[in-house]
């Protein structure tokens, strides 16, 4: 096997297969399938994957690879089996498919460096490349006559490591440590030469002879009060040495977790693991659908669960929303499980996520508790995967390559033979639907563990209330309860729903509204820095005093921002504290977590914020929830926006009477008898489905049809509509009589950064090449994609119709 098959990191079309290359001798022994490589391309170097190894190739003159990136497969054989699925399925390249698997240091530029560990004897080539030092940098290595498989046998046995460093920035946190070089005898001589005014350096050797093992050189210098200098006659004279150890960035102390134990489940929750846990001992693949009311346990089933799986000497993935990643969450998954638990999430730096991630490749952890890409996982014995609060949209990527993290959980589930179990109180009609045909099995819990009733849930008429002359964001109830609830020493969440409702520039006399000069959409009035700014392109512009259009003055802006929700209150009521909860205020790393912890340390008595209070918080002192634009989602144009206010205000109300106090409700809207509205108020998830699902067979809507949606873009407009009408064509050509081509129609946002986008949405119930029509007709448009700047892109799952 003498013949790598390499997938290039080029992203281009033409690119997108495998190319041969010769292994060289010296790395014939060490290669193997999964690692990254450099290889000649064209006048360049670039790196790539290998995907295979064979012994012929169709070329004869072939070129060698230049370099291994890795000594340890970064991706499993499972994974590119998966990648290449991956790839497939969502219509994208190889290579994206491949570095989407992997944390974002691995595709950066850096250097390697090898470390011996401790007390460990190595070969001889490789003592002697080593020299008594502990670190070397893999350019020594390369340069010397040591074998590479000689080296890979010793990465193999634990005896050394192999670190990246990335050249931007360390991935690797290392501290000095201080151990004796001699054995204690000699440390003893050594001290009684040492001259009695050098009191420091005998303290330190005494010290030595009392404590051979290695400690930190902070640590003993702190302890002994002294400085390096008293140090550094001792490691002259080799008495004592330094090496570098490295400590994994941890993101969270394991110390601070108190140990849990599983807690008594109820009956209903008994029903519910049976399945799950038949599943984990029988080594079956089912999709088990957990629909389970805010507050009936679902976590700890999940838990009771992973411990089976551990038990049996497998590992775990469990996907939660990416704003649910609270430390709430984490502590209950370090509580129980401890050091055994990895955490991958977007707020941590690129270096913890780095060791993360290696805690996993090498076998260190059998948990893995992360948002959408924790999927990727380089687990290699999967015994459950979970995914927590399954219709969340945040678990479709949104870029290439766009898969959903549901299927790709099912795809690893199958290839394992472990049960998926998918979590929600509002699942989405997908599911719900499969489970009800039978091909998800269902479970169902719809009592609160502590049997507690659901708060009850009171609709506002804000059309009432405008008449009555209230004029504020606030109804008279909500303001009412609030006040209410803070006299009792109560907590209040109050959600402003402000997807797709922002505050916009108007002028009262002739309704102009400031857009952006380059995205066909009004700018967003940001008052702290008094500017305008467009949220797709970043242009910003001053706030205008008059109107640019008929110079009236009377300008003013429209629509409800946290901070102006922010501003209400502290007039309304200047005794109540509030934490105000949003993009701007938890930009900085830790933020989220530091005002979730105040709040639930009582420091204030409102908590105000957007989406990302929603969900998975659990504050026994919140017995009041008010929602402040219930219907801000229903008007955007997406046909699963009754869905989206549904969920979210089910979400929202769990979060109120979790513990002992009793809980409720106040959705404020102006469509109070709109039927997401009317039924999240009773909790009525399956009168719900059953209206959405006649609204979705009667319009020819998932789950009832496939949607795939292409949108196409350039700067110059004649010749998007000019594409998207030759590719509606050529697809009519093609597709079954029953299909349905939508287009082509201006997207919702027709311009954005000056470039003009038009779509097609494709609706089919049985077009099984529809995958191969699609990409053979974008082939047809390759030399405009790659000369003239036009884009074409593939949705095969929309969820941003946008």
């Amino acid at each position: 096997m003498n013949i790598a098959k390499v997938i290039v990191d080029v992203p281009a079309k033409e690119i997108n297969q495998t190319f041969d290359y010769q292994i060289p001798d010296r790395f014939q022994e060490i290669l193997s399938i999964g690692m990254r490589v450099i290889v000649p391309f064209g006048p360049r170097k670039i790196s790539g994957f290998v995907v295979g190894k064979s012994t012929n190739s169709s070329f004869d003159k072939l070129k060698e690879i230049i370099d291994v990136l890795d000594l340890t497969p970064v991706l499993t054989n499972e994974l590119l089996q998966l990648g290449k699925w991956v790839a497939e399925d969502t219509l994208t390249l190889y290579i994206t498919a491949y570095q989407a698997m992997l944390p974002q240091v691995l595709k950066s530029q850096y250097k390697k460096e090898l470390i011996r560990e401790e007390h460990v004897q190595l070969p001889m080539e490789l003592e002697h490349l080593f020299a008594g030092r502990d670190i070397i940098t893999y350019e020594e290595f390369e340069h010397s006559t040591a074998r590479y498989s000689q080296l890979q046998k010793a990465i193999q046995s634990g005896d050394i490591r192999v670190d990246y460093i990335v050249k931007s920035k360390i991935t690797k946190k290392q501290l000095t440590m201080i151990r004796p070089a001699k054995e204690a005898h000699l440390l003893e001589e050594a001290y009684a030469e040492i001259p009695k005014k050098a009191s420091k350096q005998r303290e330190i050797v005494a010290y030595f002879i009392q404590n051979p093992e290695a400690i930190e050189q902070g640590k003993l210098l702190k302890m002994l009060g002294t400085s390096r200098s008293t140090l550094k006659p001792l490691l002259d004279s080799s008495l004592l040495r330094t090496y570098k150890a490295e400590v994994y960035r941890n993101p969270y102390n394991d110390a601070d977790f108190e140990k849990t134990s599983p807690l008594q489940l109820t009956d209903q929750q008994k029903q519910a693991i049976t399945p799950i846990q038949n599943d984990i001992a029988n080594e079956k693949h089912n999709v088990v659908l957990l629909h389970g009311i805010t507050g009936s346990g679902k976590t700890e089933i999940y838990l009771q669960a992973i411990q089976d799986v551990i038990q049996k000497g497998k590992e775990a993935i469990v996907l939660v929303p990416e704003i649910a990643l609270t430390p709430q969450m984490v502590k209950r998954f370090k509580g129980r499980f401890g050091s055994k638990v990895a955490v991958m999430h977007s707020a941590l730096s690129s270096g913890e996520k780095y060791d993360e991630w290696r805690k996993i490749q090498r076998k260190e952890v059998q948990v893995v508790v992360g948002a959408r890409s924790a999927i990727f996982a380089p687990f290699e014995n999967i015994g459950i995967i979970i995914i927590d609060e399954e219709h969340e949209t945040t678990y479709k990527q949104e870029d290439q390559p766009r898969y959903h993290a549901r299927d790709i959980a099912i795809k690893r589930g199958q290839y394992y033979h472990c049960p998926v179990v998918l979590g929600s109180a509002t699942p989405t009609l997908e599911s719900f639907a499969r489970a009800q045909k039978g091909v998800y099995h269902l479970a169902t819990l719809n009592k609160r563990t502590n049997n507690q009733d659901m708060p009850e849930v009171n609709i506002v008429d804000m059309r009432e209330e405008l008449h009555a002359g209230n004029r504020t964001m606030f109804s008279r109830s909500l303001m009412k309860k609030m006040e209410e609830a803070i006299g009792r020493g109560e907590q209040v969440v109050l959600l402003l729903n402000r997807r797709g409702y922002s505050t916009f520039v108007m002028c009262r006399d002739c309704g102009h509204v400031t857009e952006c000069p380059h995205c066909d959409i009004a700018l967003t009035y940001h008052k702290n820095s008094n500017q305008l700014k467009c949220h797709y392109c970043s242009y910003e512009e001053k706030m205008p005093t008059e109107c640019p259009s008929c110079t009236s003055d009377l300008i003013r802006y429209f629509g409800t921002g946290t901070q102006r929700v922010e501003e209400a209150l502290t007039q309304l009521l200047p005794e109540a504290r509030v934490i105000r909860m949003d993009v701007d205020t938890t930009r900085r790393k830790g933020a989220h977590e530091k005002l979730l912890k105040q709040f639930a340390e009582k420091q204030a008595d409102i908590l105000l914020g957007t989406q990302m209070i929603a969900k998975g918080l659990d504050f026994e002192n919140v017995t009041l929830v008010g929602v402040l634009t219930a219907d801000s989602m229903l008007h955007l144009p997406d046909f699963r926006s009754s869905e989206k206010t549904f969920q979210l205000l089910t979400q929202v109300s769990g979060r109120a009477g979790r513990h002992e106090l009793k809980g409720e409700v106040v959705v404020q809207t102006y469509t109070p008898d709109h039927y997401s509205i009317e039924l999240a108020s009773k909790y009525d998830f399956d009168q719900f489905f059953q209206h959405e699902m006649k609204m979705r067979k009667t319009f020819h809507y998932p789950p009832y049809y496939f949607l795939a949606l292409i949108t196409v873009s350039h700067t110059n407009q004649v010749k998007v509509v000019q594409v998207t009408q030759q590719i509606v064509h050529l697809l009519l050509q093609r597709i079954q009589q029953e299909t349905v081509v939508l287009g082509p129609t201006p997207s919702p946002i027709t311009r954005m950064k000056d470039r003009y986008r038009y779509q097609c949405m494709i609706k089919y119930k049985n077009e099984p090449q529809i995958r191969a029509y699609i990409r053979e007709i974008t082939e047809q448009f390759r030399d405009d994609v790659r000369k003239n700047n036009l884009l074409i892109t593939v949705d095969m799952q929309p969820y941003h119709l946008m």
